[in-house]
């Protein structure tokens, strides 16, 4: 059954190709994903075996990041079988350069990929074994740079180039990593298979320096998939870029597939004993990324930019709430962004769809026009910053009780930086939510297909701030205590 969570979806995708009919796609793809999420809570209550001599296995911060993973799957398959039903095949004039025509990418390539995306994604949760991570997170990149050309125009274009040679950077840096963490076994005479159960026995063994040196090329390397400042700069243009279904994926499940490789070599590093030295580093990486996202974020004019630098923010708030031991409050609030995210991204696709802007002075009254996108619009700018009752404020809130016992300085700046964004996020918001549209405006309405899997998410988000359930505490608690901290 492990395995089947990697097969399914690749099999399904592979077939795609071939298909013909789109709704036959279209079915194939919600199915599978339905498939996939069943598969992923029935680990919940039944553990599944460990695969291919244990190489494959899911651990509770393995399924943590599957099931955030699955979930959003389904909501963005419910909404791409409407938005590629809705969307025109052939030239289509672009909305930003006049006089540019562009084509879409195949419908069977865009499905089919999609499909290999949440399989490679899946590997890398369910992946025991630094070689195999490093494969696996390597595969999201290949599997998802045609998604983000699904807009055949010269911007998507270099995003892609942009995406691939920027990660694939970062992909290089983090191989030497791992011949890094390699080296910090055998200098000491300790033969190992670079699985983590064996690394994680011999990690007091390990040659400090290599080891040291192993985690900063790894922080690097998958940082840069993360979406880390100053390592960030693939990821604005390819959220920008990417049709609003693939930007909510991008956001919200591949960043946190980097942040789970960063985990796994944290949680060796504080075996070993340097457990300090990698939350220094986490705390330097995660405020320089909230500097770098109040400095954007504050008066950004592309409201997609504007939630792919908030992306960085959260990334950054991931990687502070790690630096300062705050395990289970960075967990539960990787949940919380990546639903939230993903909602807004899915929302601003509503807006972009009516609009035919990204431009935040362009769009007005969208509490008017669109008044079910609109009021979940305004619900996820108060979930993404932190706001209560949501969930997000309370994860912000822990960590920040985590960073002031430890670093009192270093919280107080979090908070500040904190308050920058969400005044320049407020701005852009309530500009766009409130207001008259103008009169030549075209109207629209609120699509129920569109609108049902932004809602759920942001609902679940909002639940979260009053209740967690027990199963779900039970396996936050459960990943938590692999890395440590409290």
């Amino acid at each position: 059954m492990t395995l089947a969570l990697f097969f399914i979806p690749a099999s399904a995708g592979l077939s795609c190709f071939f298909i013909r009919r789109s709704l036959v796609r279209r079915s194939l793809l919600v199915i599978t994903a339905l498939i996939h999420l069943l598969l992923v809570f029935n680990a919940w209550s039944h553990p599944y075996p460990s695969a291919l001599g244990g190489l494959v296995a899911l651990d509770p911060l393995g399924l943590v990041f599957l099931s955030i993973t699955s979930l959003l799957f389904v909501m963005a398959s419910l909404y791409a079988f409407r938005y590629l039903g809705s969307e025109q095949q052939g030239v289509h004039q672009d909305i930003v350069e006049t006089g540019l025509l562009f084509t879409n990418n195949p419908e069977s390539i865009f499905i089919g990929c999609l499909l290999l995306f949440l399989s490679t994604m899946s590997l890398v949760t369910m992946s025991q074994h630094f070689g195999l991570l490093w494969v696996a997170i390597e595969a999201t990149t290949l599997t998802s740079a045609p998604l983000i050309y699904f807009h055949r125009h010269h911007r998507s274009l270099e995003a892609t180039w942009k995406y691939l040679l920027i990660c694939s950077v970062g992909i290089a840096l983090a191989l030497l990593g791992n011949f890094f963490l390699a080296a910090s076994a055998a200098v000491n005479g300790s033969a190992t298979d670079l699985t983590f159960n064996s690394m994680l026995s011999l990690a007091v063994t390990l040659h400090p320096a290599w080891l040291k040196a192993a985690f900063l090329f790894l922080l690097v390397g998958y940082g840069t998939k993360m979406g880390l400042a100053p390592l960030h700069t693939w990821l604005p243009d390819a959220h920008s870029e990417s049709p609003s279904v693939v930007s909510a994926l991008l956001s919200g499940a591949l960043l946190n597939c980097a942040f789970l490789g960063l985990l796994r070599v944290y949680i060796l590093l504080e075996r070993a004993g340097w457990g300090d030295y990698a939350r220094t580093y986490f705390l330097g990486f995660g405020l320089f990324s909230l500097v770098v996202a109040v400095v954007f974020i504050l008066g950004q004019p592309d409201y997609k930019r504007l939630l792919a630098y908030s992306s960085v923010e959260h990334m950054g708030i991931l990687a502070f709430g790690l630096g300062a031991g705050a395990s289970f409050a960075t967990l539960f609030h990787a949940v919380n962004h990546s639903l939230t995210k993903a909602a807004l991204f899915l929302l601003a696709g509503n807006i972009l769809a009516v609009y035919k802007s990204k431009q935040v002075t362009d769009v007005k009254g969208v509490l008017k026009v669109l008044p079910v996108t609109g009021f979940l619009w305004l619900a996820g700018f108060f979930s993404i910053t932190g706001t209560p009752p949501f969930g997000t404020f309370f994860s912000e809130l822990m960590i920040f009780q985590a960073a002031y016992h430890r670093h009192p300085a270093a919280s107080v700046l979090y908070l500040f930086l904190l308050t920058f964004i969400f005044i320049g996020m407020a701005a852009a918001f309530l500009r766009m939510s409130l207001g008259h549209a103008s009169p030549d405006q075209p109207k629209g309405s609120d699509d129920l297909a569109m609108i049902l899997p932004p809602a759920l998410l942001l609902t679940l988000v909002l639940l979260f701030g009053f209740y967690l359930p027990e199963s779900m505490t039970h396996l936050l608690n459960l990943a938590a205590s692999q890395l440590g901290g409290f």
